[in-house]
């Protein structure tokens, strides 16, 4: 009886293995593999998922990191801060966050507090992606030269040279 269980066995076995070997070579005549009820790479994928693979293929992990911190700006650094305090831009290079402040005084402020925010930012983003915060006072208005102006020009001395 166990001698006949064990010949079955080792039959089932061998035409299991005999259908596998068929079936490649089946789908190797068609051109690959077929969507089937199996996953593969080929899959629909969900949007956050196939957004982090793009990301992480291309190298954006930086500066999609930097772009997440400007846009929760308010959280990292409070309320009141972000009220007058917003971030400008970020160098990739020189590893540089610019930051631009609505008066003197929050400016001197945030350049007092910039080696927390860099210690934090740096949690945030992983070690190194901020070494420095420039900070950055109110700018003034642009100069106006008269009411009647030529687009682009800078004024009078553009027509002297």
């Amino acid at each position: 009886m166990d001698l006949a269980r064990v010949a079955l066995r080792a039959a089932k076995e061998q035409a299991r293995a005999r259908g596998a070997a068929a079936q490649q070579k089946k789908q190797a005549r068609r051109g690959g593999l077929r969507s089937g009820a199996r996953a593969d790479g080929r899959d629909p994928l969900p949007l956050s998922a196939a957004i982090n693979r793009l990301i992480s293929e291309r190298g954006w992990e930086a500066p999609a990191a930097v772009g997440g911190v400007m846009g929760n700006w308010p959280q990292l650094v409070g309320p009141e801060v972000a009220q007058h305090c917003e971030p400008q831009k970020y160098d990739e290079e020189a590893r540089v966050l610019t930051v631009r402040c609505d008066s003197t005084t929050w400016a001197t402020q945030l350049r007092l507090l910039a080696p927390q925010l860099v210690a934090r930012l740096n949690a945030e983003l992983g070690q190194g992606t901020v070494k420095l915060i420039k900070v950055l006072g109110p700018g003034g208005p642009q100069p106006r030269y008269g009411p009647l102006r030529a687009p682009g020009s800078r004024g009078p001395g553009d027509t002297y040279g």
